[in-house]
This record gives C-alpha cells, structure tokens and sequence, in this order.
C-alpha cells in the first residue's frame, strides 16, 4: 500500500508531498488539481508497465494533453523540465523522472538512473552486476506498493447498461464495461462470501429483492435478473436506476480478486442520494480493508465527507486548493484540525465543508 507520494512539476502541481491512507477522498473546487494527483498515479503505473504511449496513458484515465501541459506551465522555463514521481512508504521512496522532447508524437520517457543508487547498492551487497537479479528485485519491490495496475474509473450509465461488452482493459474498463463478465468470475468463486457481499450491499435500495447472475462464463447470457419487490415481472441491467448500477459496480471493484490492489474513482457521488453517498463510503471502508484495497475518490457531494471517520488513521481527507501562484496544495484534515461550531460542539463534515470552515469552495461569487 502507498503510505506517501511526491510530486514534482505535473500539471498544477508544482511541488507537493503528503502521506496517504487506505481510502483517500479529496474534495475541492473544480480545477483544484483533485484528479491531477490521481493521473499522476496513472503515470506510475503506466511506468511499471513499459507503456507510457499516450494511448495506453488514456485507456488508464490520464487526460493527455501537449507534453508543455503536462508539466507544470506556470513559466515558459518549465517547459524542459522533467516530472518527478516518488511513491512508496513513508521512509523508503521508489523514486520515477519522466521525459519528453517535445516534438510533435513524442512519447514520454523514463530518465533512466531513477533507481541508480539503488542499484549500486545492491550491487555492492551481492557483488554482482546480474540485471535480472536486480530488475526481479526492483519489481518486486514496486509490486509491494500495489501500482502495476492502477486505474482511475469514470463509471457511465451507458457502459454499465450494456455491461456484456468487454472494453480495452481487463477484467474492468474505466467506464465500466466488462462488469457482466467479472460478476460470472465472482460467482464462481468457491468461496461464495464474495457474491454474498456484492448482493448484501444492494440491500441499500429498499425495494431491491434479489439478483440472478448468469452461471455460464461465455456470452450465451448477457444480463443480470433483478428482483423489485414491488413489481410482479423481473428486470434487468438496463430497466433498473443508474444509481444500483453505479453501486454494483463499484462494490465489485473492490470485492473482485481480479481487480487492481489500488485504484482510483473519479465524482464518486455521480447518480448517487446524499444519504446514500455517506452509507457507500462507510462500506466502501469497511470492504477495503476487508479486500486489501487500496481507494482514491473525489467528490463534490458534501454528503460523500460524512461517510469518512477521522479517528481512523486508515482513512484520510484532503482538501484541495490552489495558492497565490496557482499551485496546487493539499491540507489533511484531522481530528485535531476539524472545525468546530462557534459554541464549540462538533460539527459533521458535510456542515462544515458547506460554510466554508474547511476550505475547498470557489471564492468567486
């Protein structure tokens, strides 16, 4: 899991480092930086996977765009200067310098002697220059933190809709194609707690009844079944609200073996209640600890704060800004630093993001 990451001149952020948790939600007005952070998670992972095409870049959910902008443009003299990534524990950084010569099709490059210290020094400790030897090593090392895979979703209506199809990205794509597909997988598990707890977080909708998933793993069945209790007839994926579709997705995200050890989810209030946004970050919680997961989220959904307990050092919330000079920078707020009300009770989050004591809302109008 990542403990800490920091940030050198990518996008809005110019230079920034802060210590995360296992569910990581970031609020913040629109053009912040909230999912500058995330991309830049997505570069990593690219990394790690030798592919930082900017095809590869944008199937992961990195919004490409001229490697100028890439950087951090706030003075032309930054237009040659390198990204700098390190991810890791708190005290043991794998450190990335990413390239781009700027010309027209140009592809990013890692700056190769990243890991040079590194490197020699397990040369010394082993005497021996073996590159597979130090490559396993070094994979190893980066696959403890759980980025090989990271991906940041955008779940749409339409994808989850016709969830048969398969997208470019397996076993889920960013808008949430293949979902069919990874149900099947998760209800072949031997162990059936999985599928169970898919199904008992759908008790969230009070009229929801029951769920049939197709047994077979090929297309021959291209639907769900779904139980209203208050209709006589069964429906499917595409009758039921977008709201239950968004929440079986993401439940089988983070309850699905299959899926990345860390991950991110863009406006995860999106076709969600307010009440409804608090009980899935409450659960959401619960199951990424349960599942060894690793959870990014933004929000602009007060409700989605309320869902977060501040005494739990696992859980963290950033609120998301820009200074005088347009850099992005990112306060946790703790249980030591909550606001409270002017007679000194508690306030819930919600309240205290909405009157402006944490920080985060436009200040223009």
């Amino acid at each position: 899991m990542i403990e800490r990451i920091h940030i050198e001149n990518f996008k809005s952020i110019y230079d920034l480092d802060i210590n995360l948790g296992r569910v990581n939600l970031f609020i913040g007005e629109n053009g912040s930086g909230k999912s500058n952070l995330l991309e830049a998670l997505v570069f990593v992972s690219a990394n790690q996977s030798n592919k930082l095409d900017n095809e590869f870049l944008s199937s992961r959910g990195l919004r490409v765009t001229e490697p100028t902008l890439m950087r951090s443009a706030f003075n032309k003299e930054n237009e040659n200067i390198n990204i700098e990534i390190s991810i890791g524990q708190k005290n043991d950084l794998a450190n990335y310098e990413f390239t781009n010569n700027n010309t027209a099709y140009s592809q990013w490059e890692r700056v190769s002697g990243s890991d040079e210290e590194e490197v020699k020094l397990l040369i010394l400790e082993n005497k021996s220059e073996n590159k597979s030897f130090i490559q396993k090593y070094l994979n190893g090392r980066y696959s403890q933190i759980g980025m090989q895979d990271f991906l940041i979703y955008s779940p749409e209506n339409t994808a989850l809709r016709t969830f048969e199809k398969e997208g470019q990205i397996q076993p889920l794509g960013i808008n949430g194609e293949g979902l069919l597909k990874l149900l099947k997988v998760v209800n072949h598990y031997e162990d059936k707690s999985y599928i169970n707890t898919i199904i008992e977080s759908l008790q969230l909708f009070d009229w929801f009844e029951d769920i049939h998933i197709p047994d077979s793993l090929s297309y021959g069945e291209d639907k769900v079944v779904i139980k209203d209790k208050y209709l006589y007839q069964e429906i499917d994926q595409r009758s039921t609200n977008e709201g239950f579709l968004f929440i079986l997705f993401y439940i089988t995200l983070i309850v699905a073996k299959e899926t990345p050890k860390a991950f991110a989810i863009d406006n995860i209030d999106a076709s969600l209640n307010p009440k409804l946004c608090t009980k899935l970050i409450l659960i959401i919680n619960d199951l990424a600890k349960k599942y060894d997961k690793q959870v990014f989220l933004t929000t602009h959904n007060p409700a989605v704060l309320d869902g977060i307990d501040l005494n739990d050092e696992e859980q963290k919330l950033f609120v998301v800004s820009r200074n005088k000079l347009g850099h992005t920078r990112m306060k946790n707020i703790t249980v030591a630093n909550k606001p409270k009300s002017s007679n000194d009770e508690p306030l819930k989050l919600s309240e205290a993001f909405l009157r402006g004591y944490l920080g985060g809302l436009p200040k223009g109008f």
